[in-house]
């Protein structure tokens, strides 16, 4: 298929087989442009094309509509394609109103649809969430429709998703301060299938927002149970959470330009034990524990070669610590520590200091570094 895909359906991916979707930035831009049309000419184009960023000029089906002589409402049905994506199948919605000459496009947030309430994001407090460049992306298409049809292209764009607040307490927006429903995203109007922009992003958000909010400690977490872990360790408040997931890396090096005074890592023993063989992407799919590092991390703790052995030969790197901790071998701290000073080294003397936790499953403490801070300048 080429670049162009009709009737809403998702591309096939070259080369992987998964389908790509469209962002809910594509899905309101698209939404938007019907309705404004409709509201000019009284007839809503369906299927409704729109030009992304890139390039591409995918078709949208309209999944509802609705004109009166005040407004024109249309709605399409985001398709994620085969992206686990938790706004697969929510009904975005756009109702278009036009507006006195010289107001410009005016953006309004309806149900579902949440609002910025903390600094740090790139929208004022009290704006609805709708990101930059979907913002542009509507006010380019509203420009167009107005020099086509000879209107002045001053209109307000009042964007909705069904249940859109029920959807967004699965998302980060509670954390970032965004309120009441989902943002519309998007920089390309695709969603690559399992891609890790999103979280990625996710994680440079919750930097800013902590940064504004004046916090100096912040953590990065792999899960729920290490932020439980650090949330009793710390009494760190939600905003100062990082769902790190398995982007050490991204955490790392977004911090590296943006520092906080301290960091603290927390996560699973044999996730970090990864970080410390120096491995900054912690996902089972692309980094593996390596035992005979861990073997040779027990041999600096004590280990006999006996110990080191079995170490090495372990199942998982759970039971390598546990073997370890049998014995009196401190692996836990060791491969804290090691993850602390490689954390460092990927800071590159940011003025950050870091410590490190290692749990277990049950979220129980397993190893723990000492705080510490590299010296040198930060480097980029």
């Amino acid at each position: 298929m080429s670049g162009e895909a009709r009737g809403g359906r998702s591309a096939q991916l070259k080369h992987t087989g998964l389908r790509h979707g469209w962002t809910t930035g594509a899905c309101a831009t698209a939404a938007t442009t019907a309705a404004y049309t409709a509201l000019l000419t009284g007839d809503f184009p369906d299927p409704v094309a729109i030009t992304l960023p890139k390039g591409q000029t995918p078709s949208f089906a309209l999944a509802a509509e609705e004109l009166t002589a005040a407004y024109a409402m249309a709605g399409i049905v985001k398709d994620a394609g085969d992206d686990p994506d938790v706004t697969h199948g929510a009904l975005v919605r756009a109702t278009v109103r036009r507006l006195p000459a010289g107001s410009g496009v005016v953006f309004r947030a309806g149900p579902g649809v949440g609002t910025v309430t903390r600094p740090g994001l790139p929208l004022a407090v009290g704006e609805p969430a709708v990101n930059p460049v979907p913002r542009q992306m509507m006010r380019d298409h509203v420009a167009a429709v107005a020099e086509r049809h000879g209107d002045s292209g001053d209109v307000e764009i009042t964007l909705s998703v069904d249940h859109g607040e029920e959807i967004a307490r699965s998302t980060w927006n509670p954390r970032l301060g965004i309120l009441g429903g989902l943002s519309v995203l998007g920089t390309t109007g695709i969603v690559v299938p399992y891609s890790c922009s999103a979280w990625i992003d996710s994680i440079r958000r919750g930097v800013d927002v902590a940064r504004a909010a004046g916090r100096t400690h912040v953590a990065g977490c792999t899960g729920s149970t290490s932020e439980k872990t650090v949330v009793a360790e710390y009494a760190l408040p939600e905003d100062a959470l990082l769902d790190m997931g398995d982007f050490a890396g991204a955490v790392l090096k977004y911090v590296r330009r943006h520092p906080v005074e301290r960091l603290t890592v927390c996560g699973g023993f044999a996730k970090l034990s990864k970080l410390a063989a120096g491995h900054l992407d912690l996902h089972s799919a692309r980094s593996q524990v390596d035992k005979g590092f861990l073997a040779a991390l027990a041999r600096r703790g004590g280990a006999d070669e006996t110990l080191a052995g079995e170490v090495a030969e372990a199942n998982t790197g759970l039971a390598a610590l546990q073997l370890c901790q049998a014995a009196g071998v401190p692996l836990g701290d060791l491969v804290a520590t090691t993850a602390r000073d490689e954390a460092l080294s990927v800071l590159r003397g940011a003025p950050v200091a870091v410590d490190v936790i290692c749990i277990d499953r049950a979220g129980t403490v397993v190893g723990r570094s000492t705080v510490a801070r590299a010296p040198g300048p930060a480097t980029r």
